[in-house]
């Protein structure tokens, strides 16, 4: 099993299933597919809360590009998209209202940062499973 925490506004969107995705950086070890997720929220304090319990889907490479002169653009496993529409959607996946609020949450959370590369882990919301 795989855990990853989440910031407390996720949790219920989680729950919900409305967010089914998670953006990571690189780290020694992510998640396979077909393996346990355990979702929390406050991992390593002392409201540590499980949220859920989910089956890893798939793991991609991927990179945002934030550039203040344009709308943005992602790129997974190579292949980019720049519309809005489909920007809204991915945003709306990772549990955010729009990709607007997306790009707000990275500069306030990454101040000064124009593009990311890390990994996108996506669930199966069938999968989920609250504990």
């Amino acid at each position: 099993m795989v855990a990853y925490s989440f910031k407390t506004r996720f949790g219920p969107l989680i729950q919900s299933r409305a967010k089914t995705q998670t953006v990571r950086a690189d780290r020694k070890r992510h998640a396979r597919p077909g393996e346990t997720l355990q979702l929390y929220t406050g991992m390593r304090t002392r409201s540590c809360r499980l949220l859920a319990t989910a089956t890893c889907a798939a793991v991609s490479p991927i990179r945002f590009d934030f550039d203040p002169a344009m709308t943005g653009r992602i790129e997974v496993h190579g292949v980019s998209t720049m519309h809005l529409a489909d920007l809204d959607h991915f945003a709306r996946s990772d549990g955010f209202e729009d990709w607007a609020d997306l790009k707000r949450f990275w500069a306030r959370e990454h101040p000064g940062l124009e593009a990311f590369e890390g990994v996108l882990i996506r669930w199966d919301s069938d999968s989920l499973v609250l504990p």
